[in-house]
């Protein structure tokens, strides 16, 4: 029996494939948002290989003692995501939301991405 796809799931699959036509070849920012952390990704969908990653239960950000739930853990998150994605040369990329709304949490990072010298 298939499994059933989640409302979720589609909206996410909807926007990644509408982000591999629109970002010709530039990698793929890839945000995921729980209930308590927040996680981010520089991803190469030529090659499939994740060239930079950061979250909230990176040793540098549990160590600031905020919550892991905040927008400010969210901004340092973004931060620390386009210092590394800096690192790996990479410059540009497409912003993926995954299906998350562009407020609060999500916004947060994109901004501190944007501030920390990644454009998308």
């Amino acid at each position: 029996m298939a499994k059933r796809e989640t409302l979720s799931d589609r909206r996410a699959r909807r926007v990644r494939n509408h982000l591999r036509s629109a970002g010709r070849g530039r990698p793929r920012l890839s945000v995921y948002r729980s209930n308590k952390h927040i996680y981010a990704q520089v991803i190469d969908d030529i090659q499939g290989v994740t060239l930079a990653a950061a979250s909230t239960l990176d040793g540098d950000i549990r160590e600031a003692g905020q919550s892991s739930s905040s927008i400010a853990a969210a901004t340092k998150v973004g931060e620390v995501i386009a210092s590394r994605a800096k690192s790996a040369g990479v410059g540009e990329v497409v912003f993926d939301r995954g299906g998350y709304l562009f407020h609060g949490r999500v916004k947060a990072l994109a901004e501190a991405a944007r501030t920390g010298g990644l454009s998308f």
